[in-house]
């Protein structure tokens, strides 16, 4: 279960990335930030965020024409 839930549908690369970034730095280390997002690049974009900000990618799963993550903070 996730502590936050962001619905980044309808936004475009690199905005998604940026609304975790920004939304990462309120959390505590532990928490659960899950985001959907239908950007094309999302996928590619979340892996390179939670790479350099030293995050734990949980998951990936598709949703018709989006993607949820869950990442771990």
């Amino acid at each position: 279960m996730a502590d936050k839930f962001i619905d980044a549908r309808g936004l475009k690369c690199p905005l998604p990335a940026l609304k975790i970034q920004s939304e990462s730095f309120s959390m505590k280390p532990g928490q659960i930030l899950e985001v959907l997002a239908d950007c094309p690049t999302f996928e590619a974009d979340a892996r390179r965020l939670c790479e350099s900000l030293k995050k734990a990618l949980l998951m990936i799963k598709p949703e018709g024409d989006a993607k949820r993550i869950q990442i771990r903070i």
